[in-house]
């Protein structure tokens, strides 16, 4: 991740004028296709943008390396970067929802689960597979929480850790026949997939996603400004964005931009 963002600034270093505003964003907010229109619709001053599992971006703006995040790992921003002081504007912006995809066959016949935590008992129950992402990544910090909510502690034998992004994690699934967790927007934009949507109905489901800007020395003036027109304008355009039954990839998330306690 540090190479990243290194290679990043001495590409900057290279062209005329001030640094770039630093934006580190998550594989889901650029395969959904919500960074491709925030890209595309600033008028602002540049800014170049580093694509990472959530963890991995909060622990680069903690140490100073990016000036703005999008993430959707609530409680890894509070714990990376809220508590330790590092966060000066929270702003809530956009939710898409998550869901569990698998075979048509569904041997664990998660399609008929009355909740979440017990589509995941029953993928268990039935040893699997499931491919995880494994990476610290928002999906992955959402998965985790469901085996805890299921009261099960996942095996190796069934539950295969990929390492990568969603949208090769779901291609691995596919080939495997598994179980996943899919990003809805992201899941709509492989048209390639055998896999099929089995479960989505439950509110432990929810997918926010919020930006930060980051508190460092040299953070600058263009953040705040970035982060006020990503809230209303960016915001507009990504609740724009449709999947394939015409309903909205991403819902508005409520509230403005607050400095954290």
């Amino acid at each position: 991740m540090q190479r990243l963002v290194a290679v990043c600034t001495l590409l900057a270093a290279c062209r005329p004028g001030p640094s770039p505003l630093r934006l580190g964003t998550t594989y889901t907010v650029q395969q959904s296709g919500a960074l491709a229109v925030l890209e595309s619709r600033w008028t602002g001053p540049r800014f170049t943008t580093v694509v990472a599992p959530s963890g991995q971006i909060l622990r680069a703006a903690a140490n100073g390396d990016l000036d703005v995040v999008i993430t959707h790992a609530p409680a890894l921003e509070q714990r990376l970067l809220i508590a330790p002081g590092h966060a000066a504007l929270r702003c809530p912006l956009v939710a898409s929802r998550f869901a569990i995809v698998g075979p048509t066959t569904d041997p664990a016949r998660v399609g008929a689960a009355p909740s979440a935590a017990a589509a995941f008992r029953q993928i268990a129950a039935v040893g699997g597979p499931f491919v995880s992402r494994g990476d610290s990544s928002g999906t992955h910090v959402k998965e985790l929480a469901l085996w805890r909510a299921a009261g099960v502690t996942p095996v190796a034998h069934w539950r295969i850790e990929s390492g990568v992004d969603q949208a090769a994690t779901l291609h691995l699934a596919d080939e495997r026949d598994a179980y996943a967790l899919a990003d809805l927007p992201t899941y709509a934009k492989l048209r390639d997939l055998s896999l099929h949507i089995l479960f989505a109905a439950d509110s432990a489901l929810t997918n926010p996603y919020t930006l930060y800007v980051v508190r460092h020395p040299n953070a600058p003036a263009t953040a705040g400004a970035f982060a006020q027109w990503a809230t209303r304008a960016g915001q507009a355009a990504i609740v724009g964005l449709r999947l394939p039954d015409g309903t909205a990839a991403f819902n508005v998330a409520a509230g403005g931009c607050t400095a954290p306690p």
